[in-house]
């Protein structure tokens, strides 16, 4: 199940599975659903409350998330999007340095493209990830977004 919210980076689409964990955050809005299956409890409950938490991020009132995930993946993606979760509110990492923290020390351009395949946008915060000499790299929803959410968060944690 997916719902489209309008927020202040545009619209965002957030997708959750029938249990009730959020499966998808997605930049842009996604048609509807072809296959009319009424939605779970769970799953509105679960996009409800991501949608909430998300307004809030963006107003600079939430430092972080209280969501379940379950981002797809293969095993290495999955160690690399733990780790996403792992950087504070507010600060940054390299590649680089994720890939040692995972244990594949050389991995650097995997923990890249794995990033790149991060499903959970902005809950799994991979916009916290930039370049080893501190230049912002790629970004799903683009650098001009991956820069607002860097400051928004450099910002709010001065406070």
């Amino acid at each position: 199940m997916h719902t489209t919210i309008s927020t202040t980076i545009g619209e965002l689409t957030l997708v959750a599975d029938e249990s009730g964990a959020i499966t998808g955050v997605e930049f842009g809005a996604r048609g509807a659903s072809a296959d009319g299956a009424a939605p779970s409890r769970e799953a509105t409950a679960a996009l409800d409350a991501a949608a909430a938490q998300l307004r809030e991020y963006l107003a600079g009132e939430r430092t972080d998330f209280d969501l379940p995930l379950r981002p797809h993946g293969n095993e290495f993606e999955q160690a690399v999007w733990a780790e996403l979760l792992q950087i504070p509110y507010g600060e940054t990492t390299s590649y680089g340095e994720i890939a040692r923290r995972i244990g594949h020390p050389g991995a650097a351009r995997a923990v890249g493209a794995a990033n790149g395949r991060n499903p959970i946008a902005i809950v799994v915060p991979c916009h916290r990830v930039i370049g080893s000499d501190g230049s912002l790299t790629g970004y799903g929803g683009g650098l001009d977004l991956k820069r607002t959410l860097l400051t928004l968060e450099a910002e709010t944690a001065r406070w």
